[in-house]
């Protein structure tokens, strides 16, 4: 093999190895994030923050598609370093996507994650059980819909001897 097919595959490598570890949220979304506190204090008081552009990451709990809007109804999770949301059982509230663009509810289904970038449009009163939530309302400029059996953690093992995986 030549030095010069050698690079040309390193250099493919590389490529692929930027793209694999690229964010779900584009940069120019992102450099449009205007408020970075904490959602706790977003779901307390979303109309103070109205017209900000936020970066938010959930499940979802259900997709609603009515002309003339869509509305994903989101469970709040944490955003990891890859952009996607953590899958754990700790959230600081819900919030809703809306938007005049139809998304259907066989692609945006239940359970599934996503990261969106968006601008706060006050909120949404609607009862869970018997309480009243006010749920922040989002105008998305991007969303990114993740994969159901996408891998978040690295897939190298490196070990010897006998052992099991769990």
């Amino acid at each position: 093999m030549t030095l010069k097919h050698a690079v040309y595959i390193l250099g493919i490598f590389f490529i692929m190895f930027v793209m694999g570890c690229a964010p779900g949220i584009s940069q120019q979304s992102r450099s449009q994030v205007t408020y970075t506190g904490s959602f706790s204090a977003l779901q307390k008081t979303p109309d103070a923050y109205n017209g900000e552009v936020i970066l938010l990451g959930g499940r979802i709990i259900e997709a609603k598609t009515s002309p003339p809007l869509s509305e994903l109804y989101v469970l709040q999770l944490a955003i990891g370093a890859s952009g996607r949301p953590v899958n754990s059982d700790q959230s600081e509230g819900r919030f809703i996507v809306q938007t005049k663009q139809f998304l259907d509810p066989a692609v945006y289904q239940k359970d599934l994650f996503l990261t969106v970038v968006g601008t706060l449009k006050g909120s949404k009163v609607l009862p869970i059980g018997e309480f009243e939530y006010a749920y922040p309302l989002l105008e998305p400029l991007e969303i990114k819909l993740w994969p159901k059996e996408m891998q978040t953690q690295p897939i190298i093992h490196l070990g010897i001897g006998v052992g099991t995986s769990f």
